[in-house]
């Protein structure tokens, strides 16, 4: 039986609710950051001795490497953080990711120090995937297992409304820059700023975390053995428990995942590129998109996942799974018309609600998946590897498909809608099970019943 939850772990539900929001602002501004200023920079400054095109391929395949090492950041994180606690992996977390931010704001370009400069660039990308691959786990623990029972996803919300606010502010910054200097100074230094400014959000989110507790559940777990945190290493390793215990979960997770990737990764950074390389728009129009949708999604966010912990979250996941898929085509024939409103609107459908409806119920949902003794491993390396099956490559494979069809944007869409249909039929695949919003009991180790997805 459950203890009571009390005064005073709310105020701890708070702490841990916007610790995990300041930590995904920045981890998320870092990691989107990047794949900005890949569509923009990149390809120009650290591959020029390739044609536009294969430079465009080779800027977005560095975005990707960052993809790949988030699997292995969540196994590596997720071990110790399930061993030790969230709350140290979290400060690990903020620390590598700052840290590899503002060094690649440092990077000489290739005209300085020829090929070092994209093999120190992959390297640094792939650090970033690493720290962010151990904070959407720690994060969205630290979250859901203080929460009050009745609304997990709403104070959970926050690891999302990050990425929201990150984006806000990666795109902002960067509109800033490009609106401040001149074609030639943005492309030598001016991109350089907002990776430097990095190291002031590490500040401020080291100090925000630093009173946050460890999470109630996995407190209530560490004691149900009677040992302190630190003294948990007899265990087996808990990703093997969670992969041999729940292995269906995590090709759930990836299914699941795939209205999110592609719709975000497609619309804010593989469409960047398409509109200012294909269709010659000024690179400012998408970038004000990115910052309509970041704003949008501050609000959108918290609203769906409050939905959800009154309605059921399988039921908000088939609605943003479908509206994605619709609005796919829609998206791409209103950019290439150059539309400004049908742009602005179908990027708000497909960002703001369809992936929105689904991101505000994925810590509730797939942490819950997982005993609270091995959920960091086993949600936390489920989400990395969707990330890089689903997410890391899809502006790549967006720009091989516009390369392949002679500049058409057609299987981009086709991509695009497939994913959102397979995350559907996953969704509608759990079980009316997981559209039980009803809090269920913690046992005595601290896991979770099915019946509370």
């Amino acid at each position: 039986m459950a203890r009571p939850f009390t005064d005073a772990d709310d105020r701890q539900a708070r702490r841990a609710a916007l610790g995990s929001f300041v930590g995904a602002v920045l981890d998320w501004y870092d990691f989107l950051l990047y794949g900005l200023v890949a569509a923009l920079v990149f390809n120009s400054e650290f591959f020029p001795k390739v044609s536009p095109a294969i430079g465009t391929l080779a800027a977005f395949a560095t975005f990707g490497v960052g993809f790949l090492f988030r699997p292995l950041g969540g196994i590596v994180f997720g071990h110790f953080g399930d061993r030790i606690g969230r709350k140290r992996m979290l400060v690990l977390t903020i620390l590598i990711m700052g840290t590899a931010t503002a060094c690649i704001g440092l990077l000489p370009s290739f005209a300085t120090i020829g090929w070092w400069a994209p093999i120190l660039l992959v390297t640094l990308r792939a650090v970033q995937g690493f720290a962010v691959g151990g904070e959407w786990g720690g994060a969205a623990l630290m979250a859901v297992e203080s929460a009050p029972p009745k609304k997990k996803a709403l104070y959970s919300s926050g690891v999302q409304v990050g990425y929201s606010v990150g984006l806000i502010l990666a795109t902002g910054f960067v509109a800033l820059m490009n609106n401040v200097t001149t074609d030639t100074a943005f492309k030598q230094w001016g991109w350089r700023i907002p990776f430097l400014a990095s190291l002031i959000l590490v500040v401020i989110g080291l100090w925000v975390r630093r009173n946050v507790a460890e999470s109630r559940e996995f407190t209530a777990a560490v004691e149900s053995r009677g040992v302190e945190p630190d003294a948990v290493q007899h265990r087996r390793i808990p990703l093997l428990e969670a992969l041999t215990k729940h292995p269906r979960a995590f090709l759930q997770i990836i299914g699941l995942r795939l209205v999110e990737l592609f719709s975000m990764y497609i619309v804010t950074t593989f469409a960047l590129s398409y509109s200012t390389k294909e269709l010659g728009m000024p690179r400012s129009f998408m970038l004000t998109v990115g910052l309509i949708v970041g704003a949008v999604g501050m609000v959108t966010i918290p609203l769906f996942a409050w939905l959800s912990d009154r309605y059921g979250r399988r039921r908000i996941y088939l609605g943003g799974s479908l509206l994605g898929a619709v609005c796919a085509v829609p998206f791409f024939t209103a950019l290439e018309n150059g539309s400004t409103v049908g742009t602005i609107i179908f990027a708000i459908l497909l960002v703001n609600i369809a992936h929105d409806m689904v991101v505000s119920v994925q810590q509730p949902l797939f942490t819950e998946m997982f005993g609270a003794e091995y959920r960091y491993s086993g949600a936390g390396v489920g989400y990395q590897v969707a990330s890089a099956i689903g997410g890391g490559f899809t502006p790549f494979i967006a720009a091989a498909l516009v390369s392949a069809s002679g500049g058409s944007w057609h299987l981009v869409a086709g991509y695009l809608a497939a994913g959102c249909v397979i995350s559907g039929l996953v969704a509608w695949g759990l079980g009316r099970d997981h559209n039980d919003h009803r809090p269920q009991p913690v046992s005595a180790v601290g896991t979770v019943t099915a019946t509370a997805l």
